[in-house]
Order: structure tokens, then sequence, then C-alpha cells
């Protein structure tokens, strides 16, 4: 993947940009390297999970640990437009629709949502966001039990722009694979021009 697209995969936690930081928090943040190793863009999340879960853990406040981003980012690679969301960002369909308003044509969604949450509302929520914004979507997803008694989801998959679930892993270690056919891309902004006929 990394030669693939000119990205590795993203270090989970980060201090501001400028080293700084408020109360503590850092970001949650993906970073994006180069096939040389220079980081070429990041992503900090902007939406935090703070919620109430029927889960062994049950209360959930990345507030207290995480502070905000505030910026969209899209990168150009090898593989086209790319736009970095995480995880609780895929309940936010805004966001995505200013990734494809940057001109994304590809997203990547690294999460690990709780087993509850991803067992009643992962998959529609990603197919549902590729359809919505007529990109691929790779949504690498953390699975299995952690050390804090908490059990992730997983079902890392790869969706295409009409909501096909390309490929599948269930929990444990894995690689998904899809061919990102800009040409299939093309076609089905072409014949469903939904971008063309909003009205809002």
């Amino acid at each position: 993947c990394a030669q693939c697209f000119g990205s590795r995969a993203p270090r989970p936690r980060a201090p501001r940009p400028d080293g700084s930081s408020i109360d503590n928090r850092v970001r949650a943040t993906c970073l994006v390297y180069d096939n040389q190793g220079r980081e070429v863009a990041r992503y900090d999340k902007i939406h935090l999970f703070d919620a109430q879960v029927d889960d062994a853990h049950g209360s959930y406040r990345e507030s207290d640990t995480f502070e905000p981003g505030n910026d969209v980012v899209t990168l150009d690679t090898p593989a086209g437009k790319l736009g970095l969301a995480i995880c609780y960002d895929l309940r936010f369909p805004e966001l995505f629709r200013k990734l494809r308003e940057q001109g994304a044509e590809w997203i990547t969604l690294p999460s690990a949502f709780t087993y509850q949450t991803g067992e009643a509302h992962w998959q529609p929520l990603v197919r549902a966001r590729a359809i919505e914004n007529q990109v691929w979507l790779a949504a690498p997803g953390q699975g299995g039990w952690n050390s804090s008694r908490r059990r992730t989801w997983g079902h890392s998959m790869i969706v295409d722009p009409w909501g096909t679930v390309v490929d599948e892993l269930l929990e444990g270690p894995g690689v998904a694979f899809a061919d990102l056919d800009r040409d299939k891309l093309r076609h089905i902004r072409e014949t469903m021009p939904v971008w063309g006929h909003r009205r809002l």
C-alpha cells in the first residue's frame, strides 16, 4: 500500500503541529507520508466521541484526552485525490461532502468502532458515505479486545462509489485489496450525476 498510494499507516496520536497542547490533550491524527518517508499531509480528527455505549466500558469521553481538529484535508496521490477522516467522523456526512467538494475520489477512514456501535451501524454508514459522495472508501477498522476491556468491531472494508463492498476483513490482522478504478468512478458520476442535481 505504501508503494502503491505513496502513503504509510497513520500514527494515531500527536500534539498540535507546533508542539503545544491545551490541558495536556493531544489530537487523534492521521499522518500521510510519501514513498520517501516525508510527511505530506496531516488530518486531526474533528468530531470527538463522547457517548454512552451499552458495553463493559460504558462511557466514552474522547474530549477528556483529545482536542478536536478544525481542517478538512485532501491531497493528491498516485491513486487520485485522497480525503482523510477518522472513526466517529463517519457519522457526520457534511465532512464527507466537504471532502468531495475538495475533489476527493477516495477517502480513508481509520477507525476503532465499539463492537456494539459497529455491529449496528458500521457497514451501513461506510456504504452510505461512499454512495452519497460517489467515492471509494477505504475503512480499516481495529477489531478484538484491548487492555481497557473494550471490544472493537473490526470489519475493515473497501467500498466502491456504487456502495459495493469490494473486500472485507472480520477481526484480526490482514490486508484488504481493491483496484481503485478511476474509470468506474467517472462512469458512476456521469451516469448518476447527483452532484449537479443538488439544490441545497
